[in-house]
This record gives C-alpha cells, structure tokens and sequence, in this order.
C-alpha cells in the first residue's frame, strides 16, 4: 500500500498533470469505489463543470480541490491515477475517468479494486470520515519533539503497532516504520511509555528523515508503485532494514531478522534494537 512518500509523490505529480483543468464530465465503471454520495448518477453529476484548483494530501489520502467540492482518494492497494489524451486505449481496470475540457483524460485503475473516492462540500471532508480522526502529520511544524512525546505518553502500546495507527501519526505505513525505528535503534516491541526522553528524540528525527529522503527520492516501488506519471520511485535502493531477512546489518554486521509485530512482518537488527 504507498504510504506517505509515495501519496506525496503522486499528490506533486498531479498537480502538475491536472492543475486548472476543468472537467467535461465524469464516468464511473466500478459503483463500489465511490462511496459518497451513494448516488453514482449524482456523483458525476456533481462534478461536472467543476475546476481542479489543486492537490492536497492528509495522511495516506488525496484531497482534490476543486472550485467548490473537495474530493477524498485513497490509493489502498493498487490505485492509479494517469492523465491520457482522449481516445487512447482504455486499460481493462479503469475504473473512473475524468474527462477534461482541453480533451485528456485522468484515469483510474486499479487492479486490487480496493480504492475509494469520496465527494464532500468544502469544509465536510475534515469533520467527516474518513478524515476526522487521522493523526499528527510527520512533516509539518506542528510534529515537534513535543507533540511526539506528549502522544506518546502513557502508551503502553508496542511502539511499532502504535506507529502504525493513523489517528497518532499519519502516513506512516511498515516500510517506513521498520526503517526509522532501526535508525533510532528501538526494538519494535518495545512498549511506548517506557521510551527514554533521549529514544523519544532519535525516533521523532529518525520518522522525519527517513519521510524527506524518501519523498525526494519519489518514494519506494517495492512492488507495483509508479507515480502519476508512471515513473518508479527509487528510495527502495535506499531501504536499511525492509526486506532484508538474512541479509547482515549495514551497520553492525549482523543477520537482520524478520517477525510478526502487530499483525505485520516486521525487520529488525537483533544487535542495533535489542529488546528492552
């Protein structure tokens, strides 16, 4: 699933495919992937005429504004958004497509058919799931030191699974879990609320840097990732600690191990994160 670099990558390169574009009409092929309004007519409806003013990201989420609706994607497994000029050949998983009045065309795909678009008025789609209740966003201001340790505090939750939550800190998938508490040097089972002040602080820079480095480098295609420009990313040539089972340590040497922390796969280095 792309987690936070990779929502952001694809947030800049729709900006830049999409940006002022206003759209002729909408076709939806697959019901189940909006699922607001519950009316399909009335969501292509709504969205006619309407002008793509910008993309935001919030968490793992895409906020399309538009003049005077705000659409809510999530990529889930497989999602894809392309531009393409009208009449090319339609991929047999599009499953909407937005057609523009200069004539290209922005498609969806998605082969899992596990993304979700919902169309809310401005100002609804943050009081509202499935944005309401999401976390700390890890690379703005307001993610402080602080902030990270007061939300951590008491927790006597696993660290990893709690990461892992979206309504503490958002966009954080296992990938980049896994690569910043082996930057930190915490075991992935260790409980919360017994963090150091001095662990607290390597974690909160080990979450920011990890995050920077992958979202300038278009993030991780570790699987079937491509932005919305269909290029890869490259941060996977980066990763320390994912998807090294057996492979030794670049640090220390010694054999990364690989378990089940929360209901995930989870890498780590015995010797850098020793269990506490």
């Amino acid at each position: 699933m792309p987690e936070l670099p990779e929502v952001e990558t694809v947030k800049r390169t729709l900006n830049a495919l999409v940006q002022g574009k206003k759209i002729q009409k909408v076709t939806v092929r697959l019901p189940r992937i909006i699922r607001r309004p519950d009316d399909i007519r009335m969501f292509e409806t709504m969205l006619e005429g309407h002008t793509i003013e910008r993309v935001e990201r919030r968490g793992k989420f895409l906020r399309f504004l538009l003049d005077d609706l705000v659409l809510v994607s999530h990529l889930r497994m497989e999602g894809r958004y392309g531009l393409y000029a009208a009449g090319e050949p339609l991929d047999k998983h599009t499953h909407v497509i937005f057609y523009f009045q200069d004539g290209t065309e922005l498609r969806y795909t998605d082969v899992r058919q596990f993304g979700t678009m919902d169309l809310f008025l401005p100002g609804e789609d943050l009081s509202l799931p499935p944005l309401n209740k999401l976390g700390l966003e890890p690379l703005d201001p307001e993610f402080t030191p602080e902030a990270f340790r007061d939300l951590l505090s008491g927790k006597n939750t696993k660290i990893k699974p709690l990461l892992l939550n979206q309504a503490y800190v958002v966009g954080i998938g296992n990938i980049y879990v896994d690569e910043s508490l082996h930057r930190a040097g915490i075991h992935p089972e260790t409980a919360a609320k017994s963090l150091t002040a001095e662990q607290l602080e390597r974690l909160h820079q080990a979450i920011v840097a990890t995050l920077t480095e992958a979202v300038n480098a278009g993030g991780s295609s570790v699987k079937s990732y491509v932005n919305g420009q269909g290029v890869s990313g490259s941060y996977q040539h980066k990763l320390l600690i994912y998807g090294r089972k057996d492979q030794t340590c670049y640090s220390c040497g010694s054999v990364i191990e690989k378990s089940v922390v929360g209901g995930r796969g989870t890498h780590f280095c015995p010797s850098c994160q020793p269990p506490i």
